[in-house]
């Protein structure tokens, strides 16, 4: 069982590691749009290019996440552990829910749209 702890902790490490890693890469790539729009180019399809590859990173780092409690949850099986592990898979269930949401459903207009 000792083991599982270990393997619990490497998990939940990759997943902090791939939302920090996505989030760095959103920063730069952000920075590099802000000057864009600074110059008066049109950043608006960028803008939800970098919103869409953030959210992929943070959806992938939160599965990892949640794996890491399973596997954390199978050391210590208790009723307690399993009613946190139920309530942290349900939070996270539920932002991962409206982040697939929100990079299904683009909220921007491409430059050929007018507003209406």
């Amino acid at each position: 069982m000792h083991i599982l702890h270990h393997v619990s902790l490497v998990i939940g490490v990759i997943g902090i590691m791939i939302i920090c890693w996505g989030v760095l890469l959103g920063f730069i790539d952000f920075i590099h749009i802000e000057y864009d729009h600074l110059r008066g180019i049109n950043i608006r399809n960028r803008r939800y290019l970098l919103r869409h590859h953030l959210g992929s990173y943070l959806l992938a780092g939160l599965e990892f996440l949640i794996a890491a409690d399973v596997v954390r949850t199978i050391i210590e099986p208790t009723l307690i552990e399993l009613a946190i592990l139920g309530s942290i898979i349900v939070i996270r269930t539920a932002i991962s829910y409206f982040l697939n949401m929100e990079m299904k459903h683009p909220h921007y207009r491409t430059e050929g749209e007018q507003k209406q």
